[in-house]
């Protein structure tokens, strides 16, 4: 059978040690490849991470071509792989962006600024996050598969995911710190099978670990059906992406080209 890309889903917990936090997306990173995978994927702000958010992101906010980037671009290059993480980036207005960042052995690739921030739940994210702009989907292709890449808060808006689509994402990657409370374990669990099966795509999710996450990070096949998880420990999952699956699911059921409406940003 034809594949695409190995994923390797990471859950671990970046904290307030930003040295430590690429030290420790390297050394998984090594794991995972020697795994097999070809696409290793981080969580949500793996570059720094506190909680709760305050003035210290601003202090170490970093630009695309910082140390976060440039240690991803060393450990792309090292293993041959490509990796998507979370990265605190400087924005104009003094606030930060929180940003995903695709890289490969050549460099970056795509990045993509949250656009739904997560003021919900007794949250305010955008006091200390700038939303980054609606514009062209970021996708990149890697061993004949289009990935997508969004982040965390978004799961709950279906559009995000239907632009990426819309763009020829098959693969829809989603970086997170999805935090622990009532029932948000199965609305984890059911707002990613839900993406990827109304998307015939496949999702891969990568969580913080418990206490704060919920884990739980995992790759889901065009039915909705889930290759590879973790519970709510650090730990690293793998699956393949095939390409016969992808074309035997979107084949037997057309929903992207039977629909009748279309994303508009507003």
């Amino acid at each position: 059978m034809s594949r695409g890309p190995v994923v390797a889903v990471v859950q671990f917990a970046p904290g307030a040690d930003a040295a430590a936090n690429r030290a420790a997306v390297a050394e998984h990173a090594g794991r995972a490849a020697a795994s097999g995978a070809t696409l290793v994927v981080f969580p949500e702000y793996s570059s720094y991470f506190v909680d709760p958010l305050d003035d210290r992101l601003r202090a170490h906010a970093e630009d695309l071509d910082g140390a976060f980037v440039t240690g991803m671009r060393a450990c792309a290059t090292a293993h041959g792989i490509h990796l998507v993480a979370g990265l605190v980036e400087r924005a104009a207005d003094g606030r930060v962006h929180n940003t995903i960042v695709a890289v490969g052995p050549g460099g970056l690739i795509a990045a993509y600024r949250k656009q739904h921030l997560y003021d919900a739940f007794g949250q305010r994210e955008s006091e200390w996050i700038a939303p980054g702009e609606t514009g062209p989907a970021q996708v990149f292709e890697l061993a004949g598969v289009t990935c997508g890449i969004m982040t965390c808060y978004d799961l709950r808006f279906p559009e995000s995911a239907r632009v990426l689509v819309d763009a020829g994402a098959e693969l829809i990657l989603v970086p997170a710190e999805w935090v622990r409370g009532p029932l948000k374990e199965d609305q984890w669990a059911t707002l990613l099978r839900a993406r990827a099966i109304e998307n015939t795509a496949y999702v891969a999710a990568a969580d913080h670990p418990s206490p704060l996450g919920v884990g739980r990070s995992v790759i889901i096949d065009p039915q909705g059906i889930v290759r590879a998880g973790l519970d709510a420990a650090p730990g690293i999952a793998l699956a393949p992406i095939e390409r016969e699956v992808l074309d035997r699911v979107r084949a037997a059921n057309p929903a992207l080209r039977l629909r009748r409406y279309r994303v508009v940003a507003r």
